[in-house]
């Protein structure tokens, strides 16, 4: 029975990914599963595979105490997958280009591209699909930046907060704001603006080189990234919650260590409530003994409103992995 039971999550994920995916293969007249790009109805076998990887992944994470290494290597994968089709397009490959043109890959873009061209890109369009659909799953599971973040943040992380988090993520955010608002305005020429992107992309690439690895969190990702905070602020769009029970908890302060989002510090944990910024990645489950750490969907018991979230945010993982590239 109980084997069984793990099997459920692992099929329900199967035939999500499948659901997701098989309208892209027959609606889409220029192919975006990149199987079929290079053979006519090979993109049926590739969907097979991810919604395979998919399932594979959903029944591994159902151990709260594997979460955290299978988000890492599974996020990275994503990452690399991502990264390679650009190489590979930038050499000239535009096959492994999801339109055959060149987009800077820099997560602010989602939100200055199109305030800077005046219209939505598909990458903006996948953002907000996933606010609605898992929250602030894109921060733990489907930016290809966050993953680079992640592996750079595996030290042991400090526990006092981040000074003046929110004063730093606020002014990021209002300044690449006003700053595509102004270059549209004065029309300046997209090469300048691609070449201020870049500079803002280096800049966060170093946060997460140097900065994130001293500290042992993902700062880019939490006091950097204007993407992130926007995922932050806009969390109430979905019902997804990360609760700490109010009779259980004991204070140990065990759950802050595995925290790399710097949502479980002392003063979030006394307040019984994580911190704006926590992403739902449940890299925390494990480390709470009293299991006073617990995932809330109005209307279903705290497993399956887990088992929810995992079924929606690695279908969706899964299947971006799939169109995983600009």
């Amino acid at each position: 029975m109980r084997k069984i039971r793990l099997l459920r999550l692992p099929m329900a994920v199967f035939l999500f990914v499948l659901i997701l995916l098989i309208p892209v293969q027959l609606m889409v007249e220029n192919p975006m599963l990149l199987l079929e790009r290079f053979i006519p109805g090979a993109g049926w076998f590739e969907i097979i595979l991810i919604a395979l990887y998919g399932a594979i992944v959903a029944y591994k994470m159902q151990d709260p105490s594997k979460v955290q290494l299978w988000r890492r290597y599974t996020w990275l994968a994503f990452s690399i997958l991502f990264f390679s089709q650009l190489i590979l397009g930038l050499f000239g490959f535009e096959k492994f280009l999801m339109t055959g043109k060149l987009h800077l890959p820099v997560p602010m873009m989602i939100l200055a591209g199109p305030i800077y061209r005046g219209h939505l890109s598909v990458m903006s369009i996948l953002f907000v699909s996933t606010l609605v659909l898992s929250g602030p799953a894109w921060c733990s599971h489907l930016c290809y930046f966050g993953a680079i973040d992640s592996i750079s943040s595996t030290g042991k992380t400090r526990r006092l907060p981040i000074r003046n988090k929110w004063a730093l993520k606020s002014t990021v955010l209002l300044l690449v704001i006003a700053g595509a608002i102004v270059l549209r305005w004065m029309k300046v020429p997209a090469l300048t603006a691609t070449l201020l992107a870049i500079g803002f992309g280096v800049i966060g690439l170093g946060l997460i080189l140097l900065v994130s690895r001293k500290e042992g969190r993902m700062v880019h990702c939490t006091a950097y990234c204007p993407i992130g905070t926007i995922v932050n602020l806009t969390h109430f769009v979905n019902p997804f919650r990360l609760t700490i029970d109010q009779n259980s908890c004991t204070d140990c302060m065990a759950c802050t260590s595995k925290c790399k989002y710097d949502a479980l510090n002392r003063t979030d944990i006394a307040a019984r409530k994580p911190g704006l910024t926590c992403t739902l990645c449940g890299d925390c489950l494990s480390s709470c003994h009293a299991g006073s750490l617990q995932y809330r969907f109005p209307g279903l018991s705290t497993r399956s409103a887990r088992n929810l979230y995992l079924l929606i945010t690695i279908s969706l993982h899964a299947a971006t992995m799939a169109l995983a590239r600009i």
